[in-house]
Formats: C-alpha cells, structure tokens, sequence
C-alpha cells in the first residue's frame, strides 16, 4: 500500500497508539488501513455417494481438482457463498449443511471454510473458473492432483465422517443486519 484511500496521501508503516504491530497509516488524516486474512468458501458436495470435483482453469494450479471454493463476497452468509461458488464453478445447485472444516491457510493470509453440502440435481458443469466437472466415487478421486492441501484435508474429512455415519447437514445460520435507527 502506498497512498491512503480516504485522502490520497501517502501512507507511513508504524505501530499505532494502542496497537502492537506495524499498519499502514496515512499521517494526513490518521486512518489506519488494516490488512487482513481473506476468507475462502467451498463445500464439500454430494449426489448419490459421489463427490463433485473442478478442474481448475485458472490459476494458481490450473488443471488441477477441488471442490467449488472461492473467495467470500460482502453482504453474503458463509453459506451463501459456498452455494454461490458451487453454482459459478460446477453450476450446480446445493443445499449447504453445517461446517466441516476451518483450515488457517496462514502462508497466504486466508481462511478456508468448508461446507457439507447436497446436490439438489445431478447437473453439474464447467463454469468460467473450471475446465471440467466431475461426480466422482471415492475410488476414483485423483489424491495426487488435488490442488491445495486445505481442499485434500476437507475432503477427506468429510470421507471420514460419512463411514462412520455423521451426515449433519442441519446448520442454522442468522445473518446479522445493521439495526435501523
């Protein structure tokens, strides 16, 4: 970061009053400008005991297999983006349940959040951000091209869990609403 976007001035890395570690703060108007961890979305969705799988047609790891996963949008529930970015990459529709997993992905300043989710149809396809799409059986998941360890260590949880029987996809989400004066 080099100029403040409140006032275009330019910023200074130091350690405000009150704070324990360096911010960009523009000296002209003292408006510290957090950085902070992006949130990722994605679920873990299912049709008929099979998995649903992206190829990846973007970068990074293009040509690479994942879940349907992106970065969370303002004014959306967790839930409602982990729907979203299945409908965007795999164009498929899904009922999203409770929360499998919560990976810190602190090397690139992320948090991935994970979804058990059932497809409401079996169609699925390749949306923009995908080459393919697939309904994969157990047996059949390419392990060696997962494309990031957050999605390999959700899947397999979620594997895990439904050999031995845990299928809560109940999950009550309240969505707080800034109160009208």
């Amino acid at each position: 970061m080099k100029f403040c976007c409140h006032c275009g001035g330019s910023l200074k890395l130091i350690i405000p009053n009150g704070d324990n570690r360096e911010r960009f703060v523009c000296p002209s108007c003292h408006h510290v400008h957090y950085q902070n961890p992006l949130t990722v979305v994605g679920c873990v969705a299912e049709w008929e005991n099979k998995i649903l799988l992206c190829r990846r047609a973007i970068e990074p790891r293009r040509g690479y297999w994942t879940v349907p996963a992106g970065f969370m949008e303002n004014d959306e529930t967790a839930c409602e983006g982990a729907a979203r970015e299945t409908r965007e990459e795999a164009l498929a529709e899904v009922s999203t349940g409770s929360l499998l997993a919560l990976v810190d992905v602190v090397h690139a300043r992320q948090i991935h959040l994970f979804f058990r989710a059932r497809m409401k149809t079996a169609d699925c396809g390749a949306g923009e951000e995908s080459l393919e799409t697939q309904l994969m059986d157990e047996d059949d998941i390419p392990w060696n091209d997962i494309a990031f360890p957050s999605v390999e260590f959700a899947m397999r949880r979620y594997l895990e869990d439904r050999r031995r029987g845990v299928e809560n996809l109940h999950m009550k989400e309240i969505k707080w609403r800034k109160r009208a004066k």
